[in-house]
């Protein structure tokens, strides 16, 4: 069993994946949020301005990462000689996003608008303050945990017993590019049967204040895009999604093994 990481080393080796894989995949993320928006790709701005909201994307990635590695490592510590190591590995990644999306709800929330075609960053941020208050943040914070959980349910059990299943094979601990390879299919394989819930939090997001789809309920929310707008729609922008999350996936859990390896042997 490979030796856990110190807090210390959890949270910076985290920090250092969540901005490498926010950054260098933004695009793709612009595109996806465009495509889930009800105006649509083109009116939601289309090609223009793809990297609107890297602002507070580049802010809240290394805070929002670190929370979730810190919380999902001391999570496996703790219950390492407790808690058979699938049900540890569901408990420890739903606890992470719960912590983790503290901190990502607010950005994405500033983000999302910004992608769509709204305004600035910066004025999104002085208006949502100004119309909803400090709450107005945390709208979907719900619907973006009920994303998040089953999103880590499937990807980081499903990682952790590729991770060991190679390691075994092989006799060592393996390497951080192998642990790539296997976020990148953990992650697709969890971004595509995740992806209603996924245009669900996007609706609720960039919804009018006051509206109907701005209280955040899921399976209403759910329910009336297959009513108006059919079954495909609630799959829409699963191509760049899991596109997203499969490239994402590996940088993002290969980053964060290879940071954690070399600060380990750093310190050790």
């Amino acid at each position: 069993m490979d030796k856990p990481p110190t807090n210390t080393v959890a949270l910076l080796s985290g920090g250092i994946a969540g901005t490498a894989v926010d950054v260098s995949l933004f695009p793709l993320d612009t595109v996806k949020t465009r495509l889930q928006s009800q105006q649509g790709f083109f009116k939601a701005g289309g090609f223009r301005g793809i990297y609107a909201g890297i602002g507070p994307a580049v802010l809240g990635s290394a805070p929002g990462a670190a929370l979730f590695f810190c919380t999902y490592e001391l999570t496996k510590s703790v219950g390492s000689n407790y808690v058979p190591a699938p049900i540890l590995h569901m408990v420890g990644a739903s606890v992470g996003e719960i912590t983790a999306c503290l901190i990502r709800v607010p950005v994405e929330v500033v983000k999302q608008r910004a992608q769509a075609g709204r305004q600035p960053s910066s004025l999104i941020f002085r208006e949502t303050l100004r119309r909803e208050g400090f709450r107005g943040f945390y709208r979907g914070y719900l619907s973006t945990v009920v994303r998040e959980i089953p999103f880590s349910l499937i990807q980081f059990p499903l990682w952790e017993f590729m991770k060991s299943t190679w390691s075994k094979r092989e006799g060592k601990p393996i390497e951080a590019w192998q642990s790539s390879i296997c976020g990148a299919i953990s992650g697709g394989i969890s971004a595509g049967l995740t992806t209603p819930l996924d245009v669900a939090k996007t609706r609720i997001m960039l919804a009018e204040h006051g509206s109907q789809t701005a209280r955040g309920n899921i399976p209403d929310v759910l329910k009336e895009i297959w009513r108006t707008e059919g079954t495909k729609k609630l799959f829409s922008g699963i191509v760049p999604r899991v596109m997203w999350i499969s490239i994402g996936g590996a940088i993002f859990l290969g980053a964060y093994e290879k940071s954690k390896i070399t600060m380990m042997k750093m310190y050790s």
